[in-house]
């Protein structure tokens, strides 16, 4: 706010029109743009004010003593014991840090393989929400040892996740009757069972959380990570984050951009607008990544896996299975798979091709052939539909996109949108009205809006592949526009999600120029995928 205008009310009405004209006049042709690309796709076209947004400069927090002055008992990671691990005391409340017991953040740390050619510190975050990412590190380093040798790289379990400290929802017994039934079902009685466990979820986050959930979002996640920095003594830091972790990135560096030297951005999520408009793209590029990608893989492997030769016998194929899972869903021991597993199953298997793609043929060959299939495909199926998602992990996903931006509460709108998006991309626009009741149901959010700029920063490094389900391309077009200098990688033919570290070496050149000489593209570049057999 311009304070000095608020004593002169006929020049503060006069300039704020003035501003207005000039920037309808500067944003109308890229908001046509934006406009023209979602209706393509199917997406909803958003429009409108938010709530305040969090610039730059709002992002000074006093720190107190007691933890800008701890001590990081570093020791070898019990799951890990080539990274160190520690435990880092951070506010409940970054905006109220003397209120409140603390939060635990476990941080490690792996140290630069060549000291002499250290050349600073490259942190880690994890996606989801709900993702760990303490062991990230021990990972990284042994997929990519150039810059495991040039940096000390570290990582964490963000707020509510893994060996921090982390909410209850729900117990295992309670999350399955969340998940079962067919969420294609569309009575009113469907609508109403389906809001009531929605519901039902929310209200046990928050009566089980000890008043946790207000302060498990991104902005409070992205000043642990700056004093994290601190503690490590950088003075600059940086950074790389898949998927979630984009988001974590793209705030850090909105709130703290003098704090970054460097930043990949890998598969990114829409982080220009709300949780809401972006989570409502993915049914679309999940069916896409489903019809146009996996199937067609499938029945090129008609021979191995007898699901069908064309693209449309094997999802004939596949809905046949869904609808007798719906009459009769298969239970064995502790597993259970009904519609709504196989969905979820499904939706897993589509992130990666290499690995998710074989294993989701296996466990779909061995649904056919349950009492007599093979034990690869019995495991494939124990995996992918008995475990993909967990009470645990939900609990941060929800905390994180329910509460960083607002919901739309009316449930009688959910319940409409779900049916329109089951029957266009009924591969995860099933869900819809199950899991935006719940963020619908949430405690309403009070985090601060941040609003991605760029401003301030250097060039940043984003990747994205042009069929990623998950992190579809559409979103990170928006995200590229509006974090300003940053250079985005197309990667073509292909539609994994995570390019980096893997096996297109395009992408690896450009990020490990980009992250060991500071070699940035001069301008947006593609990278074809390499091609699979």
């Amino acid at each position: 706010m311009n304070l000095s205008a608020t004593n002169n009310p006929t020049a503060a009405t006069a300039n704020a029109a003035a501003s207005t004209r000039r920037a309808r006049r500067r944003r109308a042709p890229l908001a046509a743009l934006t406009t023209v690309l979602l209706t393509a796709v199917g997406l909803p076209v958003v429009t409108g004010a938010g709530p305040a947004s969090a610039a730059p400069g709002t992002a000074t927090v006093r720190v107190p003593d007691r933890y800008a002055r701890q001590q990081l008992a570093w020791r070898p990671c019990a799951e890990a014991p080539a990274l160190d691990c520690a435990a880092m005391a951070v506010p409940r409340d970054w905006h109220h840090p003397n209120a409140g017991p603390d939060v635990t953040v476990a941080v490690s740390r792996h140290r630069a393989t060549d000291p002499a050619k250290r050349r600073g510190t490259l942190m880690m975050a994890a996606g989801g929400p709900g993702g760990a990412g303490l062991l990230r590190p021990d990972g990284l380093v042994r997929a990519a040892p150039a810059l495991g040798a040039a940096y000390d790289v570290v990582g964490f379990d963000q707020r509510g996740v893994g060996h921090s400290t982390r909410p209850t929802c729900q117990t295992p017994e309670e999350f399955r009757d969340f998940l079962a039934g067919d969420f294609r079902d569309d009575t009113p009685a469907d609508r109403a069972r389906v809001i009531a466990r929605s519901r039902k979820l929310a209200a046990d986050c928050e009566r089980r959380s000890g008043g946790l959930l207000p302060y498990l979002t991104t902005e409070q996640t992205v000043r642990d990570l700056d004093l994290f920095r601190t503690l490590l003594g950088e003075r600059r830091i940086s950074y790389y984050g898949p998927s979630y972790a984009t988001m974590i990135g793209a705030y850090y560096a909105t709130l703290f951009p003098q704090r970054v030297e460097r930043m990949v951005l890998d598969s990114n999520i829409g982080f220009d607008g709300s949780w809401e408009r972006f989570e409502l793209g993915q049914p679309m590029s999940f069916q896409r990544r489903f019809e146009e990608d996996f199937l067609p893989w499938l029945a090129a492997r008609d021979s191995t896996y007898h699901y069908g030769a064309t693209a449309a016998a094997a999802k004939t194929h596949w809905e046949q299975r869904r609808a007798a899972l719906h009459d009769t869903p298969l239970t064995d021991g502790a597993l259970t798979v009904g519609p709504n597993q196989l969905d979820s199953g499904t939706i897993q298997a589509l992130y990666q091709e290499k690995n998710g793609f074989p294993a989701l043929a296996a466990a779909l060959a061995a649904l056919d052939d349950w009492p007599a299939a093979d034990p690869v495909g019995r495991q494939a199926a124990n995996q992918l539909f008995g475990r993909y998602l967990s009470p645990e992990f939900l609990a941060e996903y929800f905390a994180v996109t329910c509460a960083d931006t607002p919901w739309t509460r009316d449930l009688t709108t959910w319940a409409d949108r779900g049916a329109e998006y089951t029957a266009r991309w009924p591969l995860a626009g099933a869900r819809t009205l199950a899991f935006s009741a719940v963020c619908a149901s949430w405690p309403t959010p009070t985090a601060p809006r941040v609003r991605v700029t760029g401003a301030g920063l250097p060039p940043t490094l984003m990747l994205n592949s042009v069929h990623d389900p998950a992190t579809y391309y559409e979103a990170a077009l928006g995200a590229h526009r509006a974090l300003r200098g940053s250079r985005l990688v197309t990667v073509t033919g292909n539609g994994d999600h995570g390019q980096y570290p893997g096996p297109n070496d395009c992408v690896r050149d450009l990020v490990e120029s980009y992250l060991l000489a500071g070699r940035t593209p001069v301008r947006d570049v593609s990278c074809a995928a390499p091609q699979s057999s």
